[in-house]
């Protein structure tokens, strides 16, 4: 029976590169019944808001989605369409993998790190006021709990271990923030005693940047508050050639949504040329979170593969090539190596 999986295409280049994606994830053969859903800009034009009922309605019914970029206004306009499905969905660990891509050109060639990030805490908990009438000073909260610690520092033990990935580091800001990120080290040094198997180090965030930036190699599994892991898994992500190719995903007891981390590129959209790549392995992870590893690492290495053939790469991976043409190419690896039935 296919499994049900909510697709929001979201805006922008969204679109194209969600329905490349959805071509690839089905051409693995894998039993997905697509339920598109309206999100984001576009959907505040047709439904008068930006994160209708029925779309969470169908979240919450099929426990798995698929989202390509959403567009949210600086400054003003509604609040973030990923922070609010986050909180509605206690979307806690945000996993984004970084590994380096054979044919790309990049300064380093052997990074393989994931960094989990808290996802629902820390800067990012959305109480902040102005403290003065004519708004010359403001102020925000960042709440960090011990639960909320326990929990995302578990989840990157336990992802290391099921990855046989070798490494946990913390990363932190105690020396200055002694309560907060003080809380957050105190946890894991505490959790960290209870996974022999995994060595534990931790890092103060500044640190950790400039750590990353000399010799990537020394990571593998990244733990992290919100606000540090938001930057750090963008940084991690200019390692390996730019937020076009690495996917995320945001999990949680009751959901999991799988998602590009790039933007909406609104200069190129609708003109055929966005690159896939970030979609098509949010797929994979999907695919992966479903129970389908076969499928998952066969989506995986068909993008690998494309890339490193280096034709009908699309212009940021400096070919000249189109969305539809890029795609074709993955689905005929997949087809070529798809299993005898």
């Amino acid at each position: 029976m296919p499994m049900r999986v909510t697709l929001l295409e979201g805006d922008g280049i969204g679109p194209e590169v969600v329905r490349a994606a959805v071509q690839a994830i089905d051409a693995t053969g894998a039993a997905i019944a697509w339920d598109p859903r309206p999100a984001g800009a576009g959907a505040v034009v047709t439904h008068g808001a930006p994160l209708p009922g029925e779309t969470l309605e169908s979240i919450r019914e099929s426990r798995l989605c698929l989202k390509g970029p959403l567009a949210t206004p600086i400054g003003g306009g509604y609040a973030s369409v990923n922070v609010a499905l986050r909180r509605e969905f206690d979307l806690y660990a945000n996993v984004r993998p970084a590994r380096t891509f054979a044919g790309l050109p990049a300064r380093y060639d052997n990074v393989d790190l994931v960094v989990v990030r808290e996802n629902t805490q820390g800067e990012y908990s959305g109480i902040e006021h102005y403290i003065d009438p004519s708004r010359s000073a403001a102020e925000a909260i960042s709440i960090i709990t011990r639960h909320g610690c326990d929990r995302i520092i578990r989840f990157a033990f336990d992802y290391a271990r099921a990855n046989r990935r070798p490494r946990v580091t913390l990363v932190h800001k105690a020396n200055i923030l002694k309560m907060t990120s003080g809380l957050f080290l105190e946890t894991g040094r505490d959790i960290a005693k209870a996974y022999p198997d995994i060595a534990f180090g931790d890092l103060i965030v500044d640190n950790t940047a400039m750590q990353l930036v000399r010799d990537p190699s020394r990571f593998d599994v990244i733990v992290t508050t919100n606000l540090f892991g938001d930057i750090l898994s963008d940084l991690t992500a200019g390692l390996v050639g730019g937020l076009g190719l690495v996917a995320g995903a945001n999990i949680g007891e009751s959901a999991a949504i799988f998602e590009a981390v790039h933007g909406t590129a609104p200069d190129i959209a609708g003109r055929g040329v966005a690159n896939p790549t970030a979609v098509m392995l949010a797929g994979a992870m999907m695919l992966e979170h479903m129970g389908d590893s076969d499928r998952a690492a066969r989506l995986q290495a068909a993008v690998r593969r494309v890339i490193a053939a280096g034709k009908d790469l699309t212009p940021d991976l400096g070919g000249s090539g189109t969305t539809a043409r890029f795609t074709e190419r993955v689905t005929a690896a997949l087809q070529r190596d798809r299993p005898a039935t």
